[in-house]
């Protein structure tokens, strides 16, 4: 926990939004759902009917929804065990709880002043500043209602707290320990993370980070050394790791971030490595893109190589990520305060901005196709 924070709550947050993306419950919900992702595209929707096959796989419905419930009754369950008494609401971009739905309930029920924590940990366009313009376009509507705008701030970037990393360095040592004797200390891990345009990675983060990936790839690459240097000192051994990525949607004229995961396999493979650990540190929890993209096609493509590969563990709704979450919104709360607090962050980068500078994330690039998949990236 941040240096020399009491759990009282500070006096101008009175609630806590969750704010993710949404994903369908349902059949009938998967093509409206993807009408939403993509609205104002242009895609047809006998485009959308066949991307939402990777849904269809699975009844029709994303896991992501019942993993935010999960993380609800987490939040909830260590605010009231440490004392924060903080209200935890949730609203979705793309499907119910609408986000702007949620925040209508709040401004009924009382609430002037809320923090919101987004399922995405990293810096870029799609996994911040969106969340940002969305939450502004929601409060333009209530005005238009007539009703009272809230102040809304949004928690920084939690990507190198240790609630969040800790926990994914103990998926990665049991994926390990799962493998078969003969290839454990010879395994590979790749960690993964979704694929964006090269463009819209170049202007990641501050002005000052913006260059070669911006500080999408930066903070990744920062997490992914934190985690092997773990896994090394635990096992003994220095497994090689490399930053991959996954779920591509754009047009093939695009350049994204590579190399893709199952393209890396098949190259792992052909280089004699016996075995590999797919890490997917970019994901919150184990939502559509990490059980398609990963637990279903790099999956198979492994079985078709003879490789042997486990899949590491998201955070989900880790209580050790649920304090991380109750430490952020101490933190804020003791800044906005004008306490000197230390962030908890591990790795070299050291702790995100809590207000997003002049020309952070600029959208400059071409939003991606639908993807198919509940990710701030789709």
């Amino acid at each position: 926990m941040s240096d020399a924070l009491d759990p009282t709550p500070f006096d101008g947050y009175d609630a806590l939004l969750l704010l993710s993306f949404g994903g369908p419950e349902g059949p009938e919900d998967v093509v409206p759902f993807l009408e939403n992702v993509t609205r104002g595209r242009g895609i047809p929707k006998e485009r959308l009917q066949e991307v939402g096959q990777h849904y269809f796989l699975f009844g029709g419905v994303s896991p992501i929804n019942e993993q935010n419930r999960a993380l609800l009754d987490a939040l909830r369950k260590d605010f009231a065990d440490h004392g924060l008494d903080l209200p935890v609401h949730w609203g979705n971009r793309n499907w119910a709880p609408y986000l702007t739905d949620t925040l209508r309930e709040m401004v009924t029920d009382g609430h002037r002043r809320i923090l919101v924590l987004a399922t995405s940990a990293y810096a870029s366009y799609s996994g911040c500043r969106q969340y940002r313009e969305n939450l502004a376009e929601s409060l333009a509507a209530l005005e238009a209602e007539g009703l009272g705008v809230p102040r809304v701030d949004k928690l920084r970037h939690y990507f190198n707290h240790p609630g969040f990393v800790r926990p994914m360095i103990d998926g990665v040592l049991r994926s390990l320990a799962d493998l078969p004797d003969d290839v454990r200390d010879g395994a590979h891990i790749a960690f993964t993370t979704h694929s964006i345009p090269t463009a819209a990675a170049d202007v990641s983060g501050p002005v000052a980070d913006h260059g070669d990936g911006g500080a999408y790839v930066k903070e990744h690459l920062d997490v992914a050394r934190v985690i092997a240097d773990a896994v090394r000192e635990e096992t003994g051994v220095d497994h090689p790791w490399q930053l991959v990525y996954q779920s591509r949607s754009g047009a093939p004229h695009i350049p994204w971030l590579e190399p893709d995961i199952c393209d890396h396999l098949e190259e792992r493979h052909g280089a004699g490595v016996p075995a590999v650990v797919m890490a997917p540190i970019g994901f919150v929890s184990d939502h559509m893109e990490v059980l398609y993209d990963l637990d279903t096609e790099a999956t198979a493509k492994a079985a078709e190589l003879g490789l042997p590969v486990r899949r590491s563990a998201t955070v989900g709704a880790d209580p050790r990520f649920a304090a991380a979450v109750r430490d952020l919104v101490l933190e804020r709360s003791a800044a906005e305060r004008g306490r000197a607090v230390t962030p908890c962050v591990l790795g070299a980068l050291g702790a995100s901005h809590n207000l997003c500078p002049v020309g952070c994330c600029p959208s400059r690039a071409p939003k991606p196709a639908a993807a198919g998949a509940d990710s701030p990236y789709a």
